[in-house]
This record gives C-alpha cells, sequence and structure tokens, in this order.
C-alpha cells in the first residue's frame, strides 16, 4: 500500500461521480504495503479504499474482485468493491467492479471499520481463524479460478533473481528449502489436501478489529485457489509467534486452530503436511522480501518489510517442527 501512481483531486472526483458515490471531500494516500497504489477516499457518502493496481493485469484482477463481491454476499465481512452502475446486466448482474484511473486498472471498495490487531491475543486468533474457515467453505462455489500467482512456480523462477543479494548459509537454506518444497508438492499427501481460493496474505495488518469484535478481512489481492492448509499456515506464522525471534507461540495457535476447525474439521493430510506448509509460508514470504528489499520499485512513501524476519521464521520452522492436536 505505497504511492505509486499520483492521483489528482479531479480524476478521483470523476471515478466517483462515474459510481454514483456523491461527491469526493477527501484523498489521501496510504503509506505501507509495497505492491499497490492505495488511498483513503472520503464523499459525503462514505468512506472507500481506491486501489490502483501495479502489477497485476487487467485480465487477472476479476478473480480478486469478483471473490470479495462473492464473499460479502454470504457475509464474510470484507470490502465490498462498487460497479459502475450502467455497466450490470441479466448474464452479468454484478456489472464492471474494474475501473481505469490515471492510465492503470483500479478498484473503489469499502473501507472497514476498526483498526489492525498488531498484538493479538489468543481471542483476537480465534476470531481469526473461525472467520478464515468462514471464508474458505464460502469461497467453496465460486466460480472463477486462479492459481496462487506467488505459489511454487514463482518462488522457483524468483529465487535466482534474489541469490546474488544473500550470504553463502542464506543461499544454502533458500536452495535447501525449495528443493524440500519441490519434494512436498510431489507427495500423496499434499495432492489430498482441501483446496479452494484463499487469501494467501492475512497477517495482523490486513484484519480490523473494533471493540474486540472481528470487523473484516481486506487486501485480498495475493489471493488464489492453493491448498486451504497454507493459508493456515500463513496465519500462524503470524498471528501465532514471537515476532522478535520468529518462535511458535502454542498458546495463540491452539486458539486459532481449534476455532477453525469448529467452524472446518481438519482433514487427516492436513494434520500430517502442518510442519511442510509453515515452512512454505515462511519460504514464501522470505522470497517475496528479499526480491521487495533488492530489486524495489520507486514509489512515495515506499517501505519495504525487512526480509530477515521470514529468515527467522523459516529456521525455527526446521529447526522446532510444529505438530497440530
Amino acid at each position: 500500500m505505497a504511492v505509486f501512481t499520483e492521483v489528482a483531486h479531479g480524476e478521483a472526483e470523476a471515478l466517483v461521480h462515474k459510481l454514483a458515490l456523491g461527491e469526493l471531500r477527501e484523498l489521501r494516500g496510504i503509506q505501507g504495503g509495497i505492491e499497490n497504489t492505495n488511498y483513503f477516499l472520503t464523499t459525503d457518502q462514505g468512506e472507500y479504499v481506491l486501489t490502483l493496481f501495479e502489477r497485476l493485469t487487467a485480465e487477472q484482477l476479476p478473480f480478486y474482485l469478483y471473490l470479495m463481491k462473492h464473499l460479502a454476499r454470504r457475509s464474510i465481512p470484507v470490502p465490498d468493491p462498487h460497479a459502475d452502475p450502467t455497466s450490470a446486466s441479466p448474464h452479468h448482474p454484478d456489472g464492471q467492479l474494474l475501473h481505469h484511473i490515471c492510465g492503470k486498472p483500479a478498484a473503489l471498495v469499502d473501507r472497514l471499520r476498526g483498526h489492525s490487531e498488531l498484538t493479538p491475543t489468543g481471542a483476537h486468533c480465534a476470531a481469526v481463524g473461525e472467520m478464515l474457515a468462514r471464508l474458505h467453505l464460502a469461497a467453496r462455489d465460486y466460480p472463477r479460478h486462479q492459481p496462487n500467482l506467488r505459489g511454487l512456480a514463482w518462488w522457483n523462477e524468483t529465487v535466482p533473481l534474489v541469490l546474488p543479494h544473500v550470504s553463502a548459509p542464506q543461499a544454502a537454506l533458500l536452495h535447501a528449502e525449495l528443493a524440500y518444497q519441490n519434494h512436498v508438492a510431489t507427495s500423496s499427501a499434499y495432492a489430498a489436501l482441501p483446496r479452494g481460493p484463499v487469501h494467501a496474505d492475512l497477517f495482523r495488518d490486513n484484519v480490523m478489529f473494533e471493540a474486540g469484535r472481528l470487523t473484516g478481512f481486506f487486501d485480498f489481492y495475493f489471493a488464489g485457489v492453493d491448498a486451504w492448509l497454507f493459508d493456515i499456515a500463513v496465519c500462524l506464522n503470524d498471528w501465532c509467534i514471537d515476532l522478535a525471534t520468529g518462535a511458535h507461540d502454542a498458546a495463540r495457535a491452539d486458539a486459532f486452530v481449534q476455532a477453525y476447525a469448529s467452524v472446518r474439521p481438519l482433514a487427516a493430510a492436513e494434520r500430517q503436511l502442518l510442519p511442510a506448509m509453515l515452512r512454505a509460508g515462511a519460504l514464501r514470504f522470505w522470497i517475496s522480501r528479499l526480491w521487495d528489499f533488492h530489486l524495489p520499485r520507486e514509489a512515495s512513501m515506499l517501505c519495504p518489510h525487512d526480509p530477515t524476519h521470514f529468515e527467522r521464521v523459516l529456521r525455527q520452522r526446521v529447526v522446532h517442527p510444529v505438530t497440530m492436536r
């Protein structure tokens, strides 16, 4: 959520009028993140988030936007994308959710209430686990299909690009873990994992709480069809660790998993492969942070994340495998 593309007040105002959302009152760039351009946008009718997509293409974007609309209609608290009111038809009742501004594909979604909980308790983790299971079940009949674009194929393509920027011990770990994950992906247990649309980036700063109650998940622009266990692992690697060391927090993890399983019981293959998927989740974000840190794009307010955090998490997961009760 950096600002790569500067949006003028008049350009945003024209989009607001096109979507019949009232009169523009305020447009403010959002600091943080590294993928898209984001603005808070306020009109006399409400508060919204304007996103300009810097890497994703117009062909890829409908998967994310219509997934959010699909989930919103099934009472999953996500930012609801706004359509051009003139674009709906009997064959396309949702209308056109993808727009263009400043020559970039863009979307305008409702702004969620609340704030991110950056020091979560077991109760916060349980709330996230329960809602993630509800999301997985609600998305089972989503008709569009797009793979996780930051999955194993991307790891294999990207590791050679970041190797010149890391130390010899780091390179050895990257090579070894990538080989391990390629091996896991050929196993019968991996093939048996339940699959469907996943968020794939559900970190603490992508969830909102208000007065202790979960009010929504956002930033779906890494979503794709993958193993649901991968989504669980990404969450456990962020919500249920000690941030300073990457060490596993068993109490918070148990709260998360039990709440998730109360909605969708876990399969035997998921329990078997949890240690491998925790390593996969750590590897995925170590690679992407290395890429963003060493091969950055220019942007106003760009704040790349520290890659060494997920190196620590991965080393913890290799040395201290986490099993599921």
